[in-house]
């Protein structure tokens, strides 16, 4: 029988093991794919943005997101650096964000993969866990679709037995890293409750023609989403004008609020400020003297001088502008409208991209049955919990990451010291 057994090789299950196997346990690791770490790779566009200087309960989301400012005090920004140093890894700041001097997400696996190996941690690959039974104080884990009768636990393929079990399965976004909500049911049949998984840190899908026809503009903006009438929540930063609808760093900060409120049936709109480091009152006297002086100028010439003019086309077609009006026949009424669409653009959200794009998840394993200090399920000892599994997801800027480490330390520190405490 093995001391730990961790479902999920990837930031918060590596990081459970080397806590646990550096506080004296046996540890194996039950990863599904043929590669541990995968997502990690993907990370910070390859760079792998893996915390924060800045930590605030603003940061984090879900029922309970007060659940993970605990777990931090418990394991922080500082104890995260001095674990990757301890790995032999050095890490850089830049703007309060911090990534490995490298800047390279394969540092990040390598360092976790060696550290792994140096403690002996087994780690078992292509083997998925199809069911878990408790008996007594230990787990039984049924994988490969073996049958219950068969179960062996000195044959490996049918069966694991352990002590204590972490699960840190991931989420079901980005399913080619291997998350693909299979912990999901492993919880709930161990009576753990399910916040509905839906995506998040996901691009919006809209309605407005002006986005096919300037798909692949990036600009600077102040989005709005607002739901049934009333806003919801509002980011300034990179907006990317995709195909079908809205993406960049702007929306997928906000695109939890939007998904949530469409999965309920709720109209969801988005207000896009072009221009969100003037008031309208400006821009509209930048317009009125920009009309005058170039007063022979077609109005999208004069606009492509303050703005991106596949962007600038696209907008004056969707207010029904013509593109092609002569500077001096603009002024009054018609200006301010035009002002008044270029700082509240208004557009109907209409869905939102899948988990296959989706960064993470909101939803999953509740944190209100779970003990932030530890990671254990306060009414079934011996189970814990770590990573995007779990009912937080963070914002853009290394959170989720950062939740990953502190989730996954936690619990890989409080199943080993478990197994001491009962002298095993």
């Amino acid at each position: 029988m093995t001391d730990i057994i961790i479902i999920g090789a990837g930031a918060a299950g590596l990081t459970a093991a080397i806590a646990a196997a550096r506080h004296g346990a046996k540890v194996k690791i039950l990863e599904h794919t043929n590669k541990a770490g995968k997502k990690i790779l993907s990370t910070g566009n390859g760079k792998c943005n893996i915390t924060n200087a800045f930590q605030d309960q603003t940061c984090y989301r879900g029922q309970e997101p007060s659940f993970a400012m605990e777990a931090l005090k418990e394991f922080g920004v500082k104890d995260t650096l001095a674990f990757m140093e301890s790995l032999g890894i050095l890490c850089k700041e830049k703007n309060g964000y911090y990534y490995p001097r490298s800047e390279q997400a394969v540092t990040i696996r390598e360092g976790l993969m060696m550290e792994c190996a140096r403690l002996g941690i087994d780690i078992q690959y292509e083997v998925n866990v199809t069911e878990i039974q408790r008996q007594q104080e230990k787990f039984l884990l049924y994988v490969n679709n073996a049958a219950k009768n068969n179960c062996d636990v000195n044959n490996p393929p049918a069966c694991y037995s352990c002590r204590n079990l972490i699960i840190a399965a991931g989420s079901k976004a980005a399913p080619a890293t291997g998350s693909d909500g299979s912990g999901y049911p492993l919880a709930q049949a161990l009576g753990v409750k399910i916040v509905k998984p839906l995506p998040a840190l996901v691009q919006l899908k809209c309605e407005e023609s002006i986005y096919s026809q300037a798909a692949g503009v990036r600009c600077g903006a102040e989005v709005t989403i607002i739901i049934e009438g009333q806003e919801a929540a509002r980011e300034r930063g990179e907006l990317q004008i995709t195909k079908y609808g809205i993406s960049g760093i702007v929306v997928m900060q906000l695109s939890r609020f939007a998904v949530k409120a469409l999965d309920s049936r709720k109209e969801v709109m988005a207000v896009i400020d072009f221009f969100p480091d003037i008031c309208q009152e400006e821009l509209l006297q930048r317009l009125i003297d920009f009309t005058k002086k170039f007063s022979d100028r077609p109005l999208l010439d004069i606009m492509s001088g303050f703005m991106n003019r596949k962007l600038a086309s696209s907008l004056l077609k969707e207010l029904g502008v013509k593109s092609d009006r002569k500077g001096r026949t603009c002024h009054g009424a018609f200006l301010e409208d035009v002002a008044a669409g270029l700082k509240h653009f208004e557009s109907s959200i209409i869905g939102f991209n899948g988990f296959l794009e989706a960064q993470v998840c909101q939803g999953g394993v509740s944190v209100n049955q779970i003990c932030a200090k530890t990671m254990e399920v306060k009414e079934v000892p011996g189970l814990y919990f770590a990573g995007e599994i779990l009912d937080i997801d963070g914002t853009c800027g290394g959170y989720n990451l950062q939740f990953a480490w502190s989730s996954g330390y936690l619990a890989g520190k409080s199943a080993a010291l478990c197994q001491r405490s009962l002298g095993i």
